[in-house]
């Protein structure tokens, strides 16, 4: 599809700051490589599309929609991102999931399906980055959930603006800017060109654990420290700060675990050799560096304790932790992570 100049009064209904943001997450890229968006239809995502088409004409734009059938409307959702892609110039690649009961939630297994939905896109299409439109009140949300599920210094620093997950790179370019604007924008934009967002019900429903916070919590929140999500997205930058500074001993600590050549797996016995911390910190490093996300410190901590009780050669029985679409196996001695298959076919 070919990438048609866009009317004027679009880029004014989205105004300059967010595609600026998005310019510059994709500063320095090859000019003809693919860039997509993750596009639920939502506001959120929608503008980012929007953004995406405006900030570089020139470069290959697609978009991947990933329709979970969760929800009575899907086939509407998937219809209005096809025709948002009209709108946009841009294609619009639509992949059906099955969303397993695999006990981890109906939350996190659809999160899981989705990943994996939109790397099997990119690497159909040729995309080598995808756009996600995490914003500042998403951040705060995910500030908040990681505290309570007490993820450690790692899951405080919560979504960041670039990161790796199976090979594939994801950019947030919009951690910085507020819901509101952007919701804005999605609305004089539906004013320009009569396309309407679409709203997904379960965002709202307190049954759900983000939407919880983001209709019980929140509002508390708004009414006692007007503009928290700002500070608490601050909060995140500087454990992110941190968490450099934690994975700089890390990385060197893996580095000693006699890793595999693709980082996927490592020693059990020099694993023993660290101190506690240590070992739960490069644990921590192991399982971001595969792109997923942090377990929780009951999780880890549960996990630390079966690789300690493993024989000294760790064969004497299999371990077998499912975390994120992927399971952590031991075996000779060998602590490694592989994924488990998709949980159901993608279809075009």
């Amino acid at each position: 599809m070919s990438r048609r100049p866009l009317p004027d009064t679009y880029a004014q209904a989205l105004g300059p700051v967010p595609v600026a943001r998005v310019r510059a997450a994709l500063a320095g890229l090859p000019q003809d490589e693919t860039v997509a968006v993750a596009l639920s239809a939502g506001a959120d995502s929608a503008m980012l599309a929007l953004a995406a088409a405006l900030a570089d004409p020139g470069r290959p734009l697609l978009a991947f929609h990933v329709h979970h059938g969760l929800q009575a409307q899907a086939d509407d959702w998937a219809r209005r991102a096809t025709q948002l892609g009209d709108l946009l110039g841009i294609a619009v690649h639509v992949a059906h999931v099955d969303v397993p009961a695999d006990g981890s939630g109906i939350e996190a297994a659809a999160r899981a399906a989705r990943y994996a939905a939109l790397a099997e896109l990119a690497r159909r299409h040729g995309a080598g980055r995808v756009l996600l439109a995490h914003h500042r009140d998403d951040q705060a949300e995910t500030v908040l959930l990681r505290l309570l599920r007490g993820t450690g210094v790692d899951g405080m620093a919560a979504m960041r603006a670039r990161s790796l997950r199976d090979g594939l790179v994801y950019l947030r370019p919009w951690l910085d800017l507020a819901r509101q604007d952007i919701r804005e924008a999605a609305r004089a934009f539906a004013g320009l060109t009569g396309w309407q967002a679409v709203e997904d019900p379960s965002n709202a429903d307190p049954r759900y654990t983000r939407a919880a916070v983001r209709t019980a919590l929140a509002p508390l929140l708004d009414a006692r420290w007007p503009g928290w999500q700002a500070i608490v997205a601050r909060h995140a930058r500087q454990m992110g700060e941190a968490v450099e500074i934690l994975q700089e001993v890390a990385r060197e600590d893996f580095a000693r675990l006699q890793p595999d050549g693709d980082g996927r797996g490592f020693g059990l016995a020099p694993w023993r050799a660290l101190s506690p911390p240590r070992q739960a910190q490069v644990l921590r490093y192991w399982l971001s560096a595969a792109g997923l996300r942090m377990p929780t410190e009951a999780r880890l901590a549960d996990l630390m304790r079966q690789l300690r009780q493993l024989h000294a050669l760790g064969h004497d029985r299999q371990l077998r932790v499912v975390h994120e679409g992927h399971v952590i196996r031991c075996h000779r001695g060998r602590v490694w992570l592989e994924a488990l298959p998709p949980p159901a076919a993608t279809r075009p």
